[in-house]
């Protein structure tokens, strides 16, 4: 074994074109040649602009919760151009091998359904439900930062380090073909020799310990963190979401880890644990993941159900309908996400009892999730709607998530599970659940709370073309498939018979396109927002009329917040202050704040777990030893810090509050039908 373990030149991707100059290594060698393209193009934009002392002096050793927000949903952005373009390839391939091979071999088709599923779940979801919590939330409970900061900026550090063992892998070896759920025996060392299999196990791992750390620092935070007067039923539904996820991510992530490391030790030390004739059950894998795989589900979609509380509530002039029976059905939510995970495989083997019960189990979960829509809906009765890009993706939202819901009463049913299981039916469930209820949840949380984080609004015009091309391509890239599933067609499948399938998966590849286009379209508003973000700006702070605490600061927020910490009486504190006229009265008195000092132990951590796990993969055993000691030397290194916090003095905090004060008090409110224009500065006029 040489150096550098089993990694040789051959490994890298462009050498498969080399010695193959096929269409199929063609698209890899390209997907390789884009992933270093734009680590260059980063790499010279930062040096030319010279960004490098303020990207790490202001943002990687920042421990600054919105920063650290901000980090999260910009990784998740970056990995979901990649995720897009691999749904548009597979939908490609799929239309281009009806009878006939196609352009992509069924190994490079399992790698790109398993990266997509594992990026989509793992380094896209999670990024951007965990960055607008870490965002929002300290802000709407009036913190100043949340409990443990550090930890904060390890749990982006690892995460970081997981997505770019992924980016990694597309220009150095190749991934797992075993899907986004990497079941053995298929992920085992027989079946599965290489290093695709271990990329897998390793990315996910590292995702897995970071949302653990971010899962136990949230409810802390919660439960610790809340200004005077916030009890638990004076928090914002956005934080009883978060509160929930959390307490998920805590209990959930652990049967993860703990199921990918007796993997690992499958593959690299010869255990058995999921070996069938040694000794070892597969069953237990399934049984452990799934223990995972269906809280996972929640832990994505009840932020966005926070999300489109806020939205709804806010664009529609109301306070939020049913906000106690919200609350009470999100925690039903939450405990019964855990007792529903056998029906991931209900043609498995188990009693028919057995999943009778579970089968039960799963379809109760649709009753607190019909209290919300039913609360939503009412919310918006009799309210002052102004159709902004949130609320035009909420009601999208509603209709179509009604149709995944039921179509996921019907999987719940054990004898209609065993004639759709593995089909494209699934898949489009799936994506009918995920889809408008997470993602478009996430980019509705994107224009809602971006003017806070930056100080301008996105383009409108922009946003509104850009959500109807992803409600577009949501219905012309998933609805067919309902159709194909019934009809027959398989999932993960690289070519598909001909006849009827042909139509369906024609729309199907349009909707795809159309999604991309309007991620493409995202991106040109960003661009554009941010070229003309002096006739966007909103610097008073309360572009939308919001009803919480984090609508009473600044835009963009100082770094500590809130000069003095609020004391609230009700839920809506700031719509009710705004009632009262005293939203931008000045605080008696000031005092100094003490706030965490940056540190470069998260970055460092990071780069380490990287190392590890880049050696682990490719059993370059010196660097797994180099990562290890380098993390050890980092932690080590932080216990002799006694300067962790640096004070910022009280003068400082009352000539940036008054300053804003000043002029927010005297601007000229601005009238919701203008909202979307160059009038609104921020400064609302509240609806009474």
């Amino acid at each position: 074994m040489t150096p550098f373990g089993l990694l040789d030149w051959s490994d890298l991707v462009f050498a498969g074109f080399l010695r193959d100059p096929s269409v199929n290594e063609a698209v890899a060698s390209a997907a390789g040649a884009f992933a270093v393209l734009g680590a260059v193009a980063a790499l010279v934009v930062l040096t030319v602009k010279g960004w490098w002392r303020p990207l790490w002096s202001g943002w990687l050793t920042s421990l600054d919760h919105k920063r650290i927000g901000i980090m999260y949903v910009v990784l998740g952005l970056v990995m979901f151009a990649r995720a897009i373009a691999e749904a548009s390839v597979m939908r490609a391939q799929q239309m281009a091998a009806l009878g006939e091979p196609g352009f992509l071999s069924a190994e490079h088709f399992g790698q790109l359904f398993t990266t997509h599923g594992t990026i989509m779940i793992f380094f896209v979801a999670m990024p951007l439900l965990t960055g607008i919590i870490n965002f929002v939330m300290p802000l709407q409970i009036g913190a100043r930062d949340v409990t443990f900061p550090l930890v904060n900026a390890v749990s982006l550090a690892l995460t970081a380090a997981g997505a770019a063992l992924l980016m990694v892998s597309l220009v150095v070896g190749r991934f797992s073909t075993g899907g986004w759920s990497g079941y053995p025996p298929f992920t085992g060392a027989a079946f599965s020799p290489g290093e695709g299999v271990d990329y897998w196990i390793w990315a996910v791992t590292l995702s897995s310990l970071g949302s653990t750390l971010t899962g136990m620092n949230f409810a802390v935070t919660i439960y610790k963190e809340r200004c005077p007067g916030m009890h638990l039923f004076r928090m914002p539904l956005f934080t009883w979401t978060a509160l929930c996820t959390s307490i998920l991510m805590i209990f959930a992530m652990a049967p993860l880890t703990v199921a990918t490391l007796m993997l690992a030790l499958d593959r690299y030390a010869g255990f058995h644990f999921f070996t069938a004739g040694s000794g070892g059950d597969m069953m237990n894998y399934a049984n452990l993941f799934w223990l995972f795989g269906h809280p996972e589900v929640y832990i994505l979609i009840l932020p966005a159900f926070g999300v489109w509380s806020e939205v709804f509530s806010t664009f529609s002039g109301k306070t939020l309908y049913g906000y106690t029976s919200l609350v009470i059905a999100t925690m039903c939510i939450a405990v019964l996400s855990f007792t529903v995970w056998l029906h991931h495989f209900f043609t498995m083997g188990q009693a028919a009892s057995i999943n009778a019960v579970f089968g039960v189990a799963t379809m109760l979960i649709g009753v607190p999730t019909g209290v919300k829509v039913y609360d939503w809906l009412l919310t918006m009765v009799r309210g002052r709607i102004r159709f902004r890009v949130p609320l035009i993706l909420g009601c999208y939202f509603l209709a179509t998530f009604v149709i995944g819901g039921l179509t996921g009463v019907l999987l719940a049913n054990p004898t209609v599970d065993y004639g759709t299981h593995n089909s494209l039916f699934l898949v489009a469930h799936f994506h009918n659940m995920l889809i408008p209820g997470l993602l478009f949840g996430m980019f509705a949380a994107i224009h809602f709370w971006f003017p806070k984080a930056f100080g301008f609004r996105l383009h409108e015009g922009l946003g509104v073309l850009s959500a109807f091309l992803w409600m577009g391509g949501f219905l012309c890239a998933f609805m067919p498939l309902y159709a194909l599933g019934l009809m027959g067609g398989m999932r993960r499948m690289a070519q598909l018979p001909e006849g009827p399938f042909g139509p369906l998966l024609a729309v199907a590849l349009l909707g795809a396109l159309m999604i991309a286009a309007g991620f493409a379209v995202f991106v040109l508003q960003l661009w554009w927002s941010v070229r003309h973000r002096d006739r966007l700006a909103v610097p008073h702070g309360d572009p939308w009329d919001g009803r919480t605490l984090e609508w009473a600061l600044p835009a963009p927020p100082p770094e500590w917040n809130f000069a003095v910490l609020p004391e609230v009486d009700r839920r809506d504190p700031f719509d009710a202050a705004k009632l009262a006229g005293i939203a931008y009265a000045l605080p008696d008195r000031y005092e100094d704040i003490e706030m965490p000092a940056n540190s470069a132990v998260a970055p460092a951590l990071g780069a380490a777990a990287f190392a590890v796990a880049f050696g682990l993969v490719w059993h370059i055993w010196w660097l797994v030893a180099f990562g290890l000691a380098a993390a050890l030397a980092a932690i080590v290194a932080r216990s002799f810090v006694t300067e962790t916090t640096r004070t910022i003095p009280a003068a400082h905090v009352r000539q940036v509050t008054e300053g804003w004060r000043s002029i927010a008090r005297v601007a000229t409110p601005c009238p919701r039908r203008a909202e979307a224009t160059g009038a609104n500065r921020g400064r609302a006029r509240p609806q009474q």
